[in-house]
């Protein structure tokens, strides 16, 4: 089992994930994680030596990981596969001379953030019902909107309070809050693989909620 303290969040903005959060770490409660060919470290020098096996180790390592990711807010397999193979492509483009210090940090926000653009785009008419939306939804209650937050020394600010917060609360609060926010498992999924009832895992997740949206109101950050 992962340690959660380990895990931090990332505003649900197009902004860069905290350096803190390690979330193939978090995966592993709910996937089978693929057994890593190459290090993080040999996989960022195939990159910078612009090597062709750069995307095809990346796939070995990270594919299954990066599938759950998109797969858990799109549910299309199709979809899912243009945004892991996106996602590939957008590393590619980026190291060199980006270097991020996680590798399956950068690699999971990129995919996250290419699934999220996706399913707005698709959704935009017909919003509301989805998994996905619920999740949204949820966050809304507890978050600046993505507009107060364009600015991206404020983003920065938000993601480093919210980082913050997670310290100060439970491990098992902490897993159940990144579980559904970062990686949008369903209260059902979360309650059937850590073995609690889904009542425990609502009830935690409100009142995680509530705790976040008072830390952040204390701290000049506005709902």
């Amino acid at each position: 089992m992962v340690n959660a303290k380990a895990i931090t969040f990332n505003e649900l903005t197009h902004k860069p994930l905290s350096r803190k959060f390690d979330n193939q770490e978090s995966a592993v409660i709910f996937t089978e994680v693929t057994k890593t060919v190459a290090s993080d470290d040999e996989l960022l020098k195939l990159y910078e030596e612009r090597s062709e096996a750069a995307i095809s180790e990346t796939a070995k390592a990270y594919g299954a990981y990066c599938t759950t990711i998109a797969m858990n807010i799109l549910h299309n397999a199709q979809d899912a596969e243009e945004c892991v193979n996106d996602a590939y492509f957008s590393a590619w483009e980026a190291i060199p001379p980006h270097a991020p210090s996680s590798f399956s940090s950068y690699l999971g926000k990129i995919t996250r953030n290419l699934a999220l653009d996706k399913h707005r785009k698709s959704n935009t008419k017909k919003r509301g019902g989805g998994s996905t939306d619920v999740m949204l939804s949820e966050l809304e209650q507890c978050l600046p909107s993505a507009r107060s937050t364009e600015d991206e020394a404020d983003a920065n600010i938000l993601s480093q309070t919210i980082d913050s917060f997670l310290s100060t609360i439970r491990e098992e609060d902490m897993t159940y809050f990144v579980c559904r926010y970062w990686h949008t498992y369903t209260v059902a999924e979360i309650a059937d693989k850590l073995g609690v009832g889904q009542s425990k895992v609502k009830t935690s997740l409100h009142r995680t909620r509530k705790k976040l949206k008072t830390y952040l109101g204390k701290r000049g950050i506005i709902v």
